[in-house]
């Protein structure tokens, strides 16, 4: 504590200097410089930034408006613990805590920000604490650091330091938060591999209640029927708020003494200026009336950031203390219009709790829309969608808002209804007008107000359609006074429609009004077939339910209840006692890098400090999709400041295309291009924002080329394929068709997935300057792949190019061929240039180049019987292949079309279409989701038309014989996976649930539930080599061809060498993976890490032990130091190679059989899902999962990947939805158009239960690769809907057979639930208008 104290006393005598300086420096510059519009002063910007040792004071002269803290702390800071995630607020990992003294409130004021959005000129006088600042391995952590670490909530610890940081502005606002609070805290926070409940498990423990405990939940072990955890929690470090950061004295003495001066900026491009007086910001409105105003920067921000949208000068009103003023009165609630939507929140919700009920119902509406909005950050920055006259359509229109706007000119209000809208973005306030105010009055007595919204995501999304309702009822009766209606999403602007709301007055709240209103509606909103976003149908549908809704609202006085989150459970197989206490094979470890990833400490490829010279070099990519190149013109963008180069394929000094299995594609586009994506060229800068910049000026002139398609079924009638196509038939299928009882044709299309890792791709080459030497720093899955390509590329040997990969933010699959086409043109600039070269690809250009899993269309023929036996199934997969064949996946979807289930005579073809798209590339599954999901849809379809519950069909269908073949002919028993589907069905209580589903669904008209069970039979391979060093210390280090993503495969390889060596953990390490150390390694992938890894450390060690054992005879009283310095001094080698190689793997397509895969894993999965009939939302209810993992090595990070493979799978099943225009343009290029699960989508209870007493003699220590498999399970949550769609349609008399594709969106599930207002909603059927986006 004393040291603490004389740091701050050392800090606060240092910083009073520097504000003497800076305040002596400000009155000299304002002798000078008097008028805004004859020059810009060049102003300080004074905060703070916390370190984990010390607090660093930044005065940064010449601040440019342009700069975004995320930026400055990464690269002028150092503090490289703030990830770049999006570049857009959409992920959460750029998150920092920002405290500043609110003059309003005389207090000092804590909360998050999203640090890429955050202009560094808007924190004058604040202090900024990252991760770094609240803790450190080499000091001490903090509690939400260790606990998040402890609890296995950190995988590729990418987003964990966005997660902590969110996790301790929460305490540091409330020490002891709800399990409400943490949902919220953390609702704007992405996750791509945990699937959050690790992270709930360590922040829980925070929480009010008992620690660590859940009175709904018992854990239990599987043998013993005794508790077990996946982490102590009985010696964390206590929270104490006291040792907490305090606010920096002299910045609240600054702002406390502030003169009232405006602060002035001025950048290359941009100049901002801040007002500190509303005068001077009406002057300045007055003077530039289209200079945008800012407080929060979320809407101007992204436009100028991300889409390059220019203002020469940006005004900054968040110094204004009056727009920052909150009053209540007698006739309600008046909110600054710069205050926060955190803070329009939170004064809301205390009216809601000190206010009678009716005179609350608006706020409750707005309180309900304002909680869906963005995340915690994002809701703590943005002040409004109208502040800044971006106008969004919103629910407040049914408060009777009004708006209080000021200019030179005078004051006048402005009603909040369907006249502010001028068009999309436009309100009717004129340029020079700013927000002063918005007065939200209370609800008056028999006032019923609603409002309503439906999005890709439960939270934190944009909606499609919003709506605010409100009816005036006479008082005593049922009559109508006054009613209004108000749409967002049904066009440019907000609609009312008029000749409703007209009509409806003075009519009864009844049936009659609801048909009257139906039908008005009909005619009264017209949704254009070419709306932006598209959905037409859809959002009419919406439209008409909304007022459905609102009218049984109001007919039952009753509002919708909010559920809460509840703990997830998780339960394995203990050791056995005789396992001594230091051999951690086989229990719960903490991942290796946990503590640093919680920290900021672990380095990611762009964390790395710049190389001296260093360049950046940013893309040239097509914007047709299949054309030829006329020329490419760089002139205009090498004239642009800080240009160096431009490169193309002219400049390889080697092959000018990557090459994989004899399937060419061009690192640079030459001549033709065949996908919009496909890059061309790259400019290469000094800078980041200088090499985005000149690449928009690169000029390519195409001449368009014919065909041009992109859908899997257009490829089908062009015949485009790729070859080799594949197939594989058991039986006689032709003739089992003859002779079944009943035949059933059908189709399920299957939507492709985006790979999401919060790491966008990249990579550093540094050329040695000798024998044309270069090194890789790369986030790569194989890096003796890119290391081949790059020397291929530069015309060298592969000797000369070394890899370093310390580890990656997630990689999926995702980062296996794209990273090298990447690495070797980033290569390439670096040997034109002689110079470092970084890449590192913007969200948006990652998600357009590299492409993610393959969409695919499977039809079927099958034959079956009445009691749900298949007799034969023919069945032909498409994958949309993209315009080159990069990964196909191809051979696994076909090899796993069986999926455990034994038919007789089964036939499967897959077929590769070749389209003008992006190259579709390996997915986490590689393959298997699409072909299993294929023969579930037909299991589920059978039991259909059978009249039988799907889980019977599924289980007569199965594998039972002891020693069964697959249908490519490879033996297996399948005992193991029997035992997996009964436990499951067992521990889901099955059929007790599915009789109160059906209890359920007969009781209630317009929500419905749905459960559903899948089983699950995958297959794997594997190799691996590995060197192990012992060090005279008795130190040992590991080394391996292995990828550390997230799945904890260094963590295992430690645990395997300290089993084999006999030494403690804490002596071994494992450092980065180099190709110069393990050459020609497999990429890590397919979830053969471990085995192949694992094995591989195993013999290393082993021959290391064999060496050593005759010494540890000789003097068994000698220490392990002892033994090794002995074995030093007889010169005997301390160094191993291991490597370990599967049994042959093969299959003869010829003949369609073979070993095809080392081993098989098995698991099942049962989910429960309600349905809301009338909007499509659905909530995932209850999942529970056995998973056969062997023996597992690691039980808690094997949960951890049955978790967050399950959760990738609902968004694939769910969710995760691709658009391309007919262009043949990816539209979903970000977190704002593309929906990955957030915390609000994980089911509210998940069990995930390891096969007990399941073992693998084919893998390391009886274990059995488990990243890839759990992400099917997320199917059972698309058939769990489909089932509760089907009792919908039942119940209207509609049959219970319909189809529907993957992703089950909110869209489909609203359509597919047909009834009288999706009759209305019915679009022209001329089919003139063209999509607004494909199925490709």
């Amino acid at each position: 504590m004393l040291t603490k104290r004389f740091f701050n006393y050392i800090y606060e005598v240092f910083f009073s200097f520097l504000l003497v300086v800076h305040w002596l420096f400000k009155f000299i510059t304002s002798l000078f410089y008097k008028f805004f519009d004859r020059i810009i002063i060049l102003s300080f910007i004074v905060f703070v930034c916390f370190s984990s040792l010390f607090s660093l004071q930044v005065v940064e002269k010449n601040a440019d408006p342009e700069e975004v803290l995320l930026s400055f702390l990464r690269r002028k800071v150092g503090l490289t613990g703030t990830k770049y995630g999006c570049g857009g607020g959409g992920c959460g990992a750029c998150t920092v805590m920002v405290s500043t003294y609110d003059r309003n409130q005389r207090t000092v004021v804590h909360y998050t920000v999203i640090a890429c959005l955050q202009p560094i000129v808007t924190l004058h006088g604040a202090a900024v604490v990252t991760v770094e600042g609240i803790g450190s391995t080499k000091t001490k952590l903090h509690p939400v650091q260790e606990r998040i670490a402890k609890a296995h909530g950190s995988q590729c610890g990418f987003c964990t330091p966005g997660m902590v940081m969110s996790m301790y502005t929460l305490l540091r606002n409330k020490p002891q938060p709800t399990m409400e609070d943490i949902r919220e805290a953390l609702g704007g926070n992405l996750c791509r591999c945990t699937g959050y409940r690790p992270i709930i498990d360590g922040f829980k423990t925070f929480c009010e209640s008992e620690v660590g405990v859940d009175q709904n939940i018992i854990l239990m072990s599987t043998i013993r029927m005794l508790p077990c955890e996946l982490f102590p929690m009985d010696c964390f470090l206590p929270l104490d708020p006291s040792q907490d950061l305090i606010f920096p004295p002299e910045l609240m003495i600054m702002e406390k003494k502030v003169s009232g001066d405006a602060l002035y900026f001025q950048g290359e491009r941009v100049n901002l200026v801040a007002p500190f007086k509303l005068s001077h910001l009406l002057e300045l409105k007055a003077e530039h009336p289209s200079a945008p105003l800012i407080v929060g920067n979320t809407t101007i921000g992204p436009k100028m950031l991300l889409k390059g949208v220019y203002h020469p000068l940006v005004i900054y009103a968040g110094r204004i203390s009056e727009l920052k003023a909150v009053t209540w009165g007698e006739t309600g609630l008046t909110v600054g219009a710069a205050c926060s939507l955190s803070t329009l929140q939170k004064e809301v919700e205390k009216v809601v709790v000190e206010t009678e009920e009716e005179k609350t119902r608006g706020y409750r509406a707005l309180l309900q829309t304002l909680r869906c909005l963005a995340g915690k950050q994002i809701r703590n920055m943005a002040v409004g969608s109208l502040f800044d006259k971006q106008g969004h359509p919103a629910a407040e229109n049914i408060c009777n808002v009004v708006f209080l706007c000021l200019s030179s000119d005078g004051m006048r209000s402005i009603p909040l209804d369907e006249k502010l809208f001028a068009d999309f973005g436009k309100t009717v306030l004129r340029p020079e007008e700013v927000l002063l105010s918005i007065d939200i009055p209370y609800t008056k007595p028999w006032e019923f107000v609603a409002a309503y919204r439906q999005a890709q995501r439960r939270e934190f999304a944009f909606s499609f359609l919003n709506a605010g309702m409100k009816v005036a009822i006479k008082e005593g009766t049922d009559v109508v006074e006054s009613l209004s209606i108000y749409y967002g999403g049904v066009g440019p602007t907000l609609v009312k429609p008029k000749l409703t709301c007209q009509q409806l007055v003075s009519r009864s709240w009844g049936e009659d009004l609801l048909s009257e209103g139906c039908r008005l509606l009909k005619e009264d909103v017209d949704v254009s077939p070419s709306i932006h976003g598209g959905r037409a149908e859809f959002r009419k549908t919406l439209a008409i339910s909304f007022f459905f809704k609102f009218y049984m609202q109001v007919v039952l006085e009753m509002r919708e209840r909010v559920g809460k989150l509840r703990i997830m459970s998780t339960l394995w197989d203990l050791v056995s006692e005789a396992q001594p206490s230091a051999d951690l094979v086989g229990r719960p470890s903490m991942h290796q890098s946990a503590f640093q990833q919680a920290t900021g400490e672990a380095k990611y490829y762009d964390d790395l400090p710049l190389v001296q010279g260093e360049l950046f070099i940013f893309m040239v990519t097509s914007t047709r999709a299949h054309a030829k190149i006329i020329n490419i013109d760089p002139s205009e963008a090498l004239k642009m400041p800080g240009m160096v180069t431009f490169v193309s394929a002219g400049d390889v000094p080697g092959a000018n295309c990557r090459l994989w299995f004899n399937n060419p594609e061009e690192l640079f586009a030459e001549e033709e291009v065949v996908c919009v994506g496909q890059i061309i060229g790259a400019v290469v800068a000094e800078s980041r924002e200088q090499a985005r910049r000149a690449a928009k000026e690169v000029h390519v002139t195409y001449h368009d080329l014919q065909p041009v398609f992109f859908t899997i079924e257009d490829a089908i009638r062009h015949e485009s394929y790729f070859e080799p196509k594949r197939k594989v038939e058991r039986g006689d299928v032709d003739e089992a068709l003859k002779t079944a009882e009943h035949i059933l044709e059908d189709e399920i299309y299957m939507g492709g997935q985006e790979h999401f890792y919060m790491e966008t791709q990249g990579v550093i080459a540094v050329p040695k300057g000798e024998h044309e030497e270069m090194d890789l720093f790369v986030a790569t899955q194989h890096a003796a792949f890119t290391q081949e390509l790059v020397g291929m590329a530069l015309g060298v040997d592969s000797n000369k190019i070394t890899c370093h990969v310390k580890r990656l933010g997630g990689g999926f699959g995702g980062k296996v061929m794209k990273i090298a086409s990447l690495s070797a043109i980033t290569a390439v600039a670096a040997h034109k240039t002689g110079r470092a070269v970084r890449c590192c690809l913007e969200r948006g250009d990652d998600m357009l180049i590299t492409s993610g899993r393959h969409p695919f269309l499977g039809k079927y023929k099958v034959g079956y019987n009445n009691d749900g036996t298949i007799v034969a199934a023919d069945i032909t997969y498409y994958s949309n292949g993209g315009s080159t064949l990069d990964e196909s996946i191809m051979d696994k979807a076909v090899l796993h079309m069986d999926n455990g289930y034994k038919i007789p005579n089964l036939r499967g073809r897959g077929v590769v279409c070749k389209t003008y798209l992006p190259s579709y590339t390996a997915f986490r599954g590689f393959g298997g989701p699409q072909g299993l999901m294929v023969m579930e849809s037909v299991l589920h379809e059978v039991a259909v038309r059978c009249g039988l519950p799907a889980e019977k069909v599924r289980d007569i269908n199965m594998y039972r014989e002891e020693q069964s073949y697959t249908h490519h002919k490879q033996p297996f028993n399948p005992t193991d996976m029997v035992r997996c589907w009964d436990e499951c069905l067992e521990r889901a209580n099955y059929q007790d649930r599915l009789r109160a589903v059906q209890l359920f669904n007969s009781s209630n008209r317009w929500k419905k539930r749905g459960i559903s069970a899948v089983n699950m039979l995958v297959i794997c391979l594997v190799q691996g080599a590995a060197l192990v060093n012992i060090y005279k210390d008795g130190s040992v280090l590991v080394t391996h061809g292995g990828t550390e993503m997230g799945q904890g495969i260094n963590t295992k390889a430690i645990q395997i060498a300290s089993r084999v060596l006999k030494v403690p953990v804490s002596s071994i390490f494992t450092k980065e993976t180099c190709t110069g150390n393990v050459p020609n390694a497999a990429p890590s992938a397919a979830s053969f890490g471990t085995d192949a890894v694992g094995m591989a450390v195993k013999d290393a060690c082993e021959k290391l032990m064999r060496r050593l054992q005759p010494l540890m005879e000789k003097n068994p009283q000698n220490t392990w130091k002892q033994w090794v310095n002995e074995a030093f001094f007889q010169k005997t080698s301390l160094s191993a190679t291991g490597f370990f190689m599967g049994p042959p793997t093969d299959v003869d397509w010829e003949k369609g059989e073979g070993q095809a895969y080392y081993y098989f894993t098995f698991g099942a999965c049962c989910s429960e899902v309600e349905i809301d009939c009338l909007t499509g939302d659905h909530k995932n209810i209850r999942t529970d999962i056995v998973m056969d993992v062997g023996k597992s090595i690691n039980p808690a990070l094997d949960i951890g990947q049955v978790e967050g493979g399950f959760v990738q799978g609902v968004g694939l099943y769910t969710i995760e939805e691709l658009q391309f225009s007919p262009d043949g343009v990816l539209m979903t290029r970000g977190p704002s158009q593309y929906k990955v699960p957030a915390l609000c989508d994980v089911p509210a209870e998940l069990n995930v239960h390891l096969l007990a007493n399941a073992e693998n003699p084919h893998a390391i220590y009886l274990s059995k690769g488990i990243g890839e498999p759990p992400v099917f399970f997320g199917s059972t949550i698309f058939f769990a809907i489909k089932a509760a769609i089907a009792a919908a349609r039942t119940e209207r008399g509609l049959g219970d057979a319909f189809p529907l594709s993957s992703p089950a969106t909110a869209e489909k599930i609203r359509m597919a639930c047909q009834d009288e207002f999706t009759k209305m909603a019915s679009p022209p059927t001329d089919g003139a208008m063209a999509p607004w986006c494909l199925d490709v």
